[in-house]
């Protein structure tokens, strides 16, 4: 046991390490200036897209909750658990970083929301299946007439094991870890909770999860930013301070125990990444069950979960983390930690520093909801992996195995199931990066055209046809 446990966790840091992390922001670069920066020109059209509806359009559920559940997915334990790691193992300065992430990563999730609308299928039961198993398959064998569709296979693969980790077992493991701190309930009885409406939620499909994730999401962003909110005001004199720790540490080398700029900024991207989740061709998923039938505006409202979960939640961890006075420099540039926290308990102490009493029933209920809201969108997320390597009635079975071992992630430890989650999380990224470059020509081309005035009805006439199209070239 401990040969696996040690392998997947070599695994998992060899997956996440420098190259991955320099191909990710890489592509995200590559892309944003290819669309010309679409992910900020375009924002103010994104927020017009989200709260439009088209009934009459096929999907099987509306722009806003295909975010929702997109954003279900990634807004949890990244947010609260991964930016604390973040400060704890980067310094201040690795929350810079997160934020290049995040603004080159809008280009990428544009990318792949565009993508998974275009090269989107009806499957036998009438619902919309896509994602980078089907544009890295359809769309390079269209493009460029070569057959990878073993390429598509391996991405899925890859996002249903990691499913049955990140997105299962590790949420409903820290749901169970933090009701038992707080409330001092038994794993056993929450996990026994977690399940069951798991299960109700899910047996009514996608339709169900965006009706749950519409409201959840939503919810508890509100709540958690919110006292984020007052406990930074309740400081608000180490505002400046805090800010002034993150841009000074950003680009000095000694950050973090007087470790170099390269860990500064490989743990802030790769938070910032882990958080998001751009590049790793998750969220697409979701995005291609959107009633749009336009791919360039599906885009823009899939590149708005980059900037809420990376440039805004994760933001307002890291400045209540900063302003509560756990994080202090000394003159030397190493610094410290009361207590040598790190990551829950970081961002709970802060909370109840800054909110005496409140403050960790926050980080609590935030939790639950959001690891309950991740629960669901990677039951899609996997669902529909299973779906592309087993056909339709392999889900099934899939169903009922995401709900026992929902169970079995709430009262069991998960520190092997944590590395090999881990290793699968990143290797999606592989065959979905190469399906985003080369398929980035295609991009391009539907901005330039969508920028020079293409009709919204030329547009969904020529989205109607996944495989045959003008922008094919």
């Amino acid at each position: 046991m401990d040969f696996f446990a040690h392998f997947f966790a070599k695994g998992a840091k060899v997956v996440w390490g420098p190259a991955t992390v320099v191909l990710l922001v890489g592509t995200g670069i590559y892309l944003s200036f290819g669309t010309k920066l679409v992910q900020f020109r375009k924002l103010g059209d994104a927020i017009k897209y989200v709260f439009s509806k088209d009934e009459k359009s096929e999907g099987d559920i509306s722009s806003f909750q295909a975010l929702m559940t997109s954003l279900a997915a990634t807004i949890g334990t990244g947010n609260i658990v991964g930016v604390a790691s973040a400060i704890a193992l980067g310094g201040p300065g690795a929350i810079f970083w997160m934020w290049v992430s995040g603004a080159f990563g809008g280009a990428t999730k544009f990318s792949e929301g565009l993508l998974a609308i275009k090269y989107r299928i009806t499957n036998d039961k009438g619902e919309k299946s896509g994602g980078p198993m089907y544009y890295i398959g359809r769309g390079i064998k269209d493009r460029y007439g070569i057959n990878v569709e073993w390429l598509g296979w391996l991405f899925a693969l890859f996002g249903l094991i990691a499913s049955f980790g990140i997105g299962n077992m590790v949420q409903a493991n820290a749901v169970s870890e933090s009701v038992e701190l707080t409330f001092g309930i038994k794993p056993f009885i929450t996990g026994i909770i977690i399940a069951v409406f798991t299960a109700l939620v899910i047996i009514g499909g996608i339709k169900n999860i965006g009706k749950v994730t519409e409201k959840i999401v939503p919810a508890m962003s509100i709540l958690y930013i919110g006292g984020a909110i007052v406990a930074i005001l309740s400081n608000v004199e180490m505002l400046p301070i805090a800010f002034k720790l993150i841009f000074q540490n950003a680009f000095t080398g000694t950050a973090v125990s007087g470790g170099l700029i390269g860990s500064v900024i490989r743990f802030g991207v790769a938070r910032g990444v882990f958080s998001n989740e751009a590049g790793l061709g998750s969220a697409p998923i979701a995005h291609a069950a959107s009633k749009n039938e336009n791919p360039v505006t599906e885009g823009f409202i899939a590149s708005l979960g980059a900037f809420i979960d990376t440039i805004l939640v994760c933001t307002i961890t890291a400045l209540v983390i900063l302003t509560s006075g756990l994080v202090n420099m000394k003159k030397s540039g190493i610094m410290l930690i009361e207590g040598n926290l790190d990551g829950a308990k970081l961002t709970t102490t802060a909370f109840d520093t800054l909110l005496p009493g409140i403050g960790g029933y926050i980080i609590a209920i935030g939790l639950i909801f959001f690891s309950f809201s991740t629960i669901l969108g990677w039951y899609y997320y996997g669902s529909k992996c299973m779906e592309y390597i087993g056909g339709l009635k392999s889900t099934e079975i899939y169903k009922w195995a995401w709900v026992i071992l929902t169970f079995v992630g709430a009262i069991t430890s998960l520190e092997t199931v944590w590395s090999i989650s881990d290793m699968f999380n990143g290797l999606m990224a592989l065959p979905n990066l190469i399906g985003l470059l080369a398929l980035s020509p295609l991009v391009f081309k539907m901005v330039k055209e969508y920028d020079s005035g293409l009709s919204n009805k030329e547009e969904k006439v020529r989205s109607k046809s996944t495989v045959t199209s003008d922008y094919l070239g």
